[in-house]
């Protein structure tokens, strides 16, 4: 096949040897399955995005490390120097994430090095080593959706371990490898500690993996991980390996929304009555 322009610098330095075919392509991405020396792999070709997408990406960007003062002034007032450095900042997350993640044990496609704005990493296959399908396109089981849930979890709690919360994950960036899920799509990996919506993007993670599995084991949906291995988290105990159970006493103590009514109701009638008041003594 014709060599795709960003590839072309990698076949030079000879980092690979041949374009095999597209796998997927995407807004920010495309994806081709490539050869290097007698192994197969596949190349991430990040594409430069508009202004419009940056805007998208405030949520993720939140408590990212950046290199200085200066390049976080032009990224917050986005200027054009500001727009690089987010682009470049964007790129690498995914990259700094799947070194990290592998490292710690995560089931993600290893990697094997970011040149010039292109990630080579694993080729997750199937048992035929064709490319693996999405979690989201395969029938299962009640067993074996029960037994990837609970795997599934443990890689979520095993990824906030580490301090990263994926923040877009669902059964369409897990694919279903030999071995079980792998967790794929890491672009918008968040700073647990450093983001004010990591809470929320966990137990989105989380809600959408269940609700996808729950169609084969509908009871998975009784389960509440996301807020058990948050509070781990929030104590410093959730560790690589801590146990989880899907299960959370809930604070049963409900507001009393009567009661805070009939409060702004008295106020209200309180000060009507105090200015009612006033009125009636400039004019006495």
């Amino acid at each position: 096949m014709k060599i795709p322009h960003g590839l072309q610098p990698l076949i030079d330095d000879g980092v690979i040897d041949q374009v095999l075919r597209p796998l997927k392509s995407g807004k920010e991405a495309s994806v081709y399955v490539v050869r290097s020396g007698e192994d197969i792999r596949c190349a991430k070709v990040y594409k430069d995005m508009a202004q419009r997408s940056f805007q998208q990406r405030v949520q993720y960007q939140e408590g990212r490390k950046v290199r200085g003062s200066r390049e976080a002034r032009a990224m917050g007032k986005s200027t054009r120097f500001g727009r690089r450095e987010a682009e470049a900042a964007w790129k690498n997350a995914e990259v700094d994430a799947l070194y990290l993640l592998d490292d710690a044990g995560v089931r993600v496609p290893k990697p094997y090095g970011y040149f010039n704005g292109v990630l080579l990493m694993e080729l997750v296959t199937d048992e035929e080593g064709q490319s693996a399908p999405r979690l989201g396109e395969v029938d299962l089981d009640p067993d074996t959706a029960r037994a990837w849930h609970r795997y599934l979890m443990q890689q979520v709690a095993r990824m906030l371990s580490v301090g990263l919360i994926h923040g877009d994950l669902s059964a369409y960036n897990v694919l279903v490898g030999p071995d079980g899920p792998v967790i794929i799509d890491l672009p918008q990996a968040v700073s647990a500690a450093g983001n004010n919506n990591a809470r929320f993007m966990l137990r989105r993670d989380v809600g959408n993996l269940t609700i996808s599995l729950a169609r084969f084991a509908p009871e998975l949906l009784d389960t509440h991980y996301a807020e058990e291995m948050w509070a781990l988290f929030e104590q410093g105990g959730l560790q690589a390996d801590t146990p989880l159970t899907g299960e959370f006493a809930f604070d049963e103590r409900e507001a009393d929304v009567d009661s805070v009514m009939q409060s702004i109701i008295d106020a209200r009638e309180e000060a009507l009555i105090r200015e009612q008041g006033r009125v009636a003594a400039r004019e006495g």
